[in-house]
């Protein structure tokens, strides 16, 4: 048996900023540090935070005045940001970089008049924090049917932005369908605004799908992009399977299975990587080989909040 691990996967730059950041807070300033949200949408990522001394919580209303407060790296709406300011909470924005500028580009939008089409998925962190970034209605899109038939005020202004961590392919059809019914809309490359890491995981199990008779997803339930990497390995004809790590596979899915195809969501560590390595070779009744697939090396990195900085 064979297992080729996808490249890349795991940890894009954003979720390894979040992460030192909490970490760095807490050597910094003691525990407990708070932080509003999952700080990344993984587990096994919370719970490690949780031991070394970070407090998860839903709203900043939970927080102890004056405590030290991180937003996660999806970000979050002016209301929440201002409550926090009400609070008087001492505030590390540990959001990610690449949906900061979704948020500029927003308010951009806002400024010159247009109205705002927002591309993602009702609910997700990510998509509250940036509808809430601008005064106006933000209009949501979740796909190809409410492009199809979403109404529009004034279609002579009218711009688009995406959640960072979408199906490319998904986008660029929501994007062809809307740019049809509205000729006037701001154009530009429909995946604009999904981020690198997500562009780089969907390609790598493109082609990892050709090498493999099974994928394996390591990744949070909630994870928007470990579920698109499931997604996709499913349209591209393979059994694929999201995880939360080892104990959740199932060993009547590797029968006469040769090829494992296995990737990790970006913010989902290596060492569950390992760890479903670990547990394949002990389910197999023969020798299992391990290797990488040719692929993109990740040299894309994020300074550190100023605050946390040495």
């Amino acid at each position: 048996m064979n297992i080729i691990l996808a490249k890349p996967r795991g940890f894009c730059a954003g979720v390894t900023r979040a992460i030192e950041t909490v970490e760095k807070a807490i050597a910094k300033f003691g525990a407990p540090v708070y932080v509003r949200h999952e700080i990344v949408h993984n587990k096994f990522v919370v719970e490690s935070l949780r031991q070394k001394g970070a407090i998860f919580v839903d709203e900043v209303d939970q927080i102890p005045v004056g405590a030290i407060t991180i937003f996660s790296a999806h970000g979050v709406s002016d209301r929440v940001e201002e409550d926090a300011v009400g609070r008087g909470l001492d505030v590390i924005d540990a959001t990610c970089p690449l949906v900061s500028k979704v948020h500029r580009e927003a308010k951009k939008y806002e400024e010159e008049g247009c109205e705002i089409i927002l591309i993602g998925h009702r609910g997700h962190p990510e998509v509250e924090g940036t509808s809430g970034r601008v005064k106006k209605e933000v209009i949501l899109v979740t796909d190809e049917n409410d492009a199809r038939t979403v109404e529009i005020k004034n279609p002579e202004k009218i711009s688009y932005v995406t959640q960072t961590t979408l199906s490319v392919d998904d986008t660029k059809k929501i994007v062809e369908i809307l740019e049809k019914r509205f000729p006037q809309m701001h154009q530009g490359m429909a995946t604009k605004d999904i981020c690198y890491a997500t562009q780089n995981r969907q390609d790598a199990v493109r082609d990892l799908s050709k090498m493999v008779d099974i994928l394996l997803v390591i990744g949070a339930k909630n994870s928007s992009n470990s579920n698109r990497l499931r997604d996709l390995g499913e349209e591209c004809g393979l059994k694929s399977h999201l995880i939360n790590g080892a104990a959740d596979i199932d060993p009547s899915w590797l029968e006469n299975v040769k090829n494992i195809g296995l990737t990790a969501g970006a913010s989902a560590p290596e060492v569950l990587v390992q760890e479903v390595i670990n547990k394949i070779k002990e389910i197999s009744p023969s020798d299992v080989t391990v290797s990488d697939m040719n692929g993109i090396t990740e040299n894309t990195f994020f300074v550190l909040p100023r605050k946390v900085r040495k």
